[in-house]
Order: C-alpha cells, then sequence, then structure tokens
C-alpha cells in the first residue's frame, strides 16, 4: 500500500499516540510508534522515517536529549516536536537544535494535520486532499465526510436543509437567516448541518468531533470550538448557543 509518507510518533502517552496515529492513517500516512526515547532512536537506526513527530517529554529521556541524537545519526531527519511548554525561548532552543517545526500542547488536530503536510508537502497528494474546502491549512480536519449523497441525478444542487431560523443549501456551500446566503467552508458546514440535524438539541463536542472530523477521542483539542466561533461570526453569535459541560445547540426558533 502506498503512503503520503512514514512517520514515527514517538509519546509515553498511549491515548496520545493512538489519537495521533489513527488521524495520520485516515489521512494516507503510514505510522509507527515509539513509548519511550530509547525505542525511538531504536526505530530510527533501522529504518528510514519522512517524519518524526516527538513529544518533548517523555519517561526515559529528555526530549531534547533524543533530538540531538537522532539528528545527529540522521541530520536531515524532518522532526515536529510537541510540547506542554509554550515559553518562545523554549520554541526558539528546540528549532535552533534542529527541529523544524514546534506545536504546542493541547493543540488543534487541524493543525497538527496541516504542520504535517507542510513537511511532507513534497509528496502529490498534500494539497490536492484538500484544495476545493476554501480553508486557510488551520481550519483543515483529517477527514472531509462527503456531503448528503443526491437523492437523484442532479438532487444535490437544489438539496437544502432547514432548522430554526437558519436554511443550508448543501450544493452551494451556503447558509440564510433570513438576510441572503453567507458562504461557509466545507468544515463550517457540515458542522452546522450536524447542529440543524439535531436543532433545539445539545450537541456533544465528542460527537461533533466524530461526524465532522471523524474522530472519536480528542485529547484537548479546540478545534469544534474554532469552527463554532467563526460561524458564529458570519451568521451571528446567537445562532449557537453553548451549554455548559454539554456542547452546542442550534436555537429552534
Amino acid at each position: 500500500m502506498t503512503h503520503l509518507g512514514r512517520i514515527l510518533i514517538v509519546d509515553d502517552e498511549p491515548k496520545i499516540r493512538s489519537f495521533i496515529g489513527r488521524a495520520l492513517t485516515a489521512a494516507g500516512y503510514g505510522t509507527e510508534f515509539a513509548a519511550s526515547g530509547a525505542e525511538a532512536l531504536r526505530s530510527c537506526a533501522a529504518a528510514r522515517y519522512d517524519l518524526v513527530i516527538l513529544d518533548l517529554v517523555i519517561g526515559d529521556m529528555d526530549g531534547r536529549q533524543v533530538l540531538g541524537e537522532l539528528l545527529s545519526a540522521r541530520p536531515d531527519q524532518a522532526v515536529i516536536v510537541l510540547s506542554c511548554v509554550a515559553d518562545v525561548a523554549a520554541k526558539v532552543d528546540l528549532l535552533e537544535r534542529g527541529a523544524q517545526d514546534y506545536l504546542t500542547k493541547p493543540f488543534s488536530l487541524a493543525e497538527l494535520l496541516a504542520r504535517v503536510r507542510v513537511r511532507l508537502r513534497g509528496e502529490p497528494h498534500h494539497v490536492e486532499a484538500h484544495a476545493d474546502d476554501g480553508a486557510r491549512p488551520a481550519d483543515l480536519g483529517p477527514l472531509m465526510p462527503p456531503l448528503a449523497a443526491p437523492r437523484s441525478p442532479g438532487h444535490a444542487a437544489a438539496e437544502v436543509v432547514s432548522a430554526g431560523r437558519v436554511t443550508l443549501d448543501v450544493g452551494k456551500l451556503v447558509a440564510d437567516i433570513g438576510q441572503g446566503p453567507v458562504p461557509l467552508t466545507r468544515l463550517e458546514f457540515l458542522l452546522l448541518r450536524e447542529l440543524a440535524e439535531h436543532a433545539g438539541q445539545s450537541v456533544s463536542k465528542g460527537s461533533l468531533l466524530a461526524s465532522v472530523w471523524g474522530y472519536d477521542f480528542d485529547p484537548g483539542s479546540n478545534v469544534v470550538d474554532v469552527c463554532v466561533r467563526r460561524i458564529r461570526s458570519k451568521l451571528g453569535f446567537d445562532l449557537i448557543k453553548t451549554v455548559r459541560g454539554e456542547g452546542y445547540q442550534l436555537v429552534a426558533r
């Protein structure tokens, strides 16, 4: 099976490894895992990877040491560092040590995928995968679920979904709250349609992540919140209600 790139994920937290691995696999990358610094160094000595995603805090070794030894053996190895430290000096230090990128936890899954694509943009499919979304890299998610299939030839262009005071045009990816059509990105449209299908009910962030991005586990990503904020900025802040401790709800009125 041909992959967009071969990636080693180094993290001592099983859930984080699994989460990142599933996202990258679904996006078309080949993934392997290392639960410790020593294991990562052994893996890199035995095989070549297009990219290493390295958590800075791992149990057996300091991530800086892992980075140093890895780049000493393979100076051209591409590495993205993950860290809970947001300090600018720390970022500069890691970049000067040879890391190609630095992402602070908690991170947006969409941003991680976008940064991976940038590191591996020499591969032929990176831009094509999301060229029709019309969003900046940070808007992109790992999966782009198809819009509703047409019920008959030519139907998709005319299909509309109405709920509360919003009308969604599936064919044009626009929303109308009575003040004219407003264009949305594909992810914004998918999220709003999911809320419209449950108008008046709260929909959890986990459910939105699973239905729109295709994942059911999210260790700190704010991609849903960012998408909701953008929809509110386009259509009004009273259209989507935040249900504390539960999720979001499209106001049905």
